[in-house]
């Protein structure tokens, strides 16, 4: 396997809130519906088969009525440790792989969210096109979904 540095954008988070209920937001859902997406869209689940070789399909609604489609199959799922997937996040981005990974870390979570992109080229494209606000404002509103449970 290449070194997969210089194509991957990676975020880091701490949750106020344990690990358990950080790794459920994610894994179940009727969560994922609360947070999956950037402020201000509605998010609905059409496919969400967690496990390995499983499938998943999330559509989130823009306010201009246009639909912006999330897929992928998940490859690695470690319970409450790590959740790898492939990628697709219609029209933006296509072919990714994203790797959800938590620690312990007492009442809290330490979350490290990673990216692996094709190329190094198309990760510099994306990063440009607001990667970090983007997935930032997503994090926004999964803290504050947890925060709240």
């Amino acid at each position: 396997m290449s070194n997969t540095n210089n194509r991957t954008l990676t975020l880091k988070r701490t949750f106020n809130a344990p690990i358990q209920l950080v790794w459920e937001a994610w894994s179940q859902p009727e969560h994922i519906v609360e947070w999956w997406g950037p402020k201000g869209m509605e998010t609905k689940i059409v496919t969400h088969d967690f496990s390995i070789g499983g499938s998943w399909k999330y559509v989130m609604l823009m306010p201009d009525g246009k639909e912006f489609i999330a897929d992928g199959i998940y490859s690695e799922i470690v319970e409450l440790k790590k959740i790898i997937s492939s990628a697709n996040f219609k029209p933006m981005t296509e072919g990714v792989e994203i790797q959800a990974l938590f620690e312990e870390n007492g009442n809290q979570t330490n979350f490290t969210f990673n990216v692996v992109h094709p190329t190094e080229a198309y990760c510099k494209q994306q990063e440009k096109m607001g990667f970090m606000n983007g997935w930032g404002s997503v994090f926004d509103r999964l803290s504050d979904f947890v925060s709240k449970q």
